[in-house]
């Protein structure tokens, strides 16, 4: 780029292709503005140069370098973004055009403090997507979730309508169609990527029917939990009980709010619940029961669980293994690019099935922060009984470990 070239641009002023920066700026500040253009249309960012267009230069050593290090380490997926100097555009003082094509492999994120965040250009600012916005950049791409996908067969009456109804209606929604509005439920239902159309008809997506799904299992069979409890510290083939949990993953609500039908969540906790013997004490006149696991934390890493495993993994459920001493809670599939075990202990936030974390968040399953780990099990297990709960990552499994008691752990 000419000198001549540049100065017509600065002049005309930032757009949704153009950003001014000063050399000074964070690595993080460079990555966000990257991200937003690689989310949309490609543009370029004008290292050494003021928010009013005025000229400031470059000052940093090795400026090239440190620009390829942000789109290494603070983008994700990486990229190496083109540069290009323009040197003495005022005596003394150059400028670094950093250029991003639209991305190939949108959508980008900006990674920084152990979470990831993903930006979009909107005139000549660059924002935070929303969650429809990520989900269009996922499907535009290429990159559709395995929660989105069609599941053959599973027309409009694979749903529990009475699932459906309360969630709507919980949402504040209470024009939702009549029962026999068939064509105005599928509309309704393609909009919340709960349907889609394939194949010439309208279809429940997988994420569909793990949620509200009359029997999920009959089209999903690894959507369940197996829930087993063994006598003492190892598996055996004595067990105490033996159940697989089958179901929708969302509960059925009263007009009030009471619970009418379980959830996986709740049939995971009452199955633990019977399987474990608690302890009693006063408070005051009053007399309290104490579970041997905390219920706010069996519901974070069960929530977890269902959420986060991978459901493109066949024949195998999440496993729920009760033990003498510790509670431990399967779930199949690795763990995502990126994610590690000290990245979800500093509160690392990611989502494998977008569309289950956020209808589960809209029913309070979900910590609004998404970051349960930090937040709610490791200091819920450390204020119940002094403990620290394992994360353990292996190749195809990520498993949580609880222990009920400081002297088992």
């Amino acid at each position: 780029m000419n000198k001549t070239e540049l100065l017509e641009l600065i002049r005309n002023g930032e757009d949704s292709r153009l950003e001014f920066k000063r050399d000074g700026i964070e690595n993080h500040v460079l990555a966000k503005a990257l991200v937003a253009f690689l989310n949309l249309e490609g543009g370029t960012v004008l290292l050494g140069v003021d928010d009013d267009g005025s000229i400031r230069g470059t000052y940093r050593d090795r400026l090239v370098e440190w620009v390829m290090e942000v789109g290494r380490a603070k983008v994700e997926p990486q990229i190496i973004p083109l540069v290009s100097w323009t040197r003495d555009i005022e005596p003394g003082r150059d400028v670094l055009a950093v250029s991003v094509t639209r991305g190939a492999a949108k959508p980008y994120a900006c990674f920084h403090n152990g979470r990831k965040t993903y930006y979009i250009r909107v005139g000549n600012t660059s924002r935070e997507a929303s969650r429809e916005e990520l989900q269009r950049m996922y499907q535009a791409s290429g990159h559709l979730q395995y929660g989105l996908k069609p599941v053959s067969g599973a027309a409009l009456d694979a749903f529990d309508s009475r699932r459906l109804r309360d969630y709507l209606i919980g949402l504040g929604d209470d024009a939702t169609p009549p029962d026999a509005d068939l064509d105005g439920w599928e509309t309704l239902l393609q909009n919340i990527e709960l349907m889609t159309f394939s194949a010439g008809q309208v279809v429940a997506t997988i994420d569909g029917l793990l949620l509200f799904g009359k029997s999920p299992q009959k089209y999903v069979p690894q959507s369940g939990i197996r829930a087993i409890c063994y006598t003492g510290a190892e598996p055996d083939y004595a067990t105490r009980a033996d159940e697989d949990l089958r179901g929708p993953m969302v509960p059925l609500r009263a007009a009030g709010g009471s619970l009418v039908e379980s959830g996986l969540v709740e049939r995971a906790w009452d199955f633990i619940r019977r399987n474990t013997t608690p302890t009693s004490h006063l408070q005051g006149a009053r007399r309290r029961d104490s579970w041997e696991y905390p219920e706010s934390v069996v519901r974070e890493v069960v929530v977890n669980a269902l959420v986060h495993r991978d459901y493109s993994i066949g024949g195998t459920d999440i496993m729920l293994a009760l033990y003498a001493d510790r509670l431990e809670i399967q779930s199949p599939g690795g763990l995502p690019n990126t994610v590690t075990v000290d990245g979800m202990r500093s509160g690392f936030r990611y989502a494998r099935n977008q569309t289950l974390v956020n209808i589960m968040r809209d029913y309070g399953y979900v910590d609004a922060r998404g970051m349960g780990v930090r937040h709610k099990i490791i200091p819920g297990m450390r204020m119940h009984n002094g403990t620290e709960p394992d994360l353990v990552a292996e190749a195809n499994r990520f498993t949580v470990r609880l222990w009920n008691s400081p002297n088992s752990a």
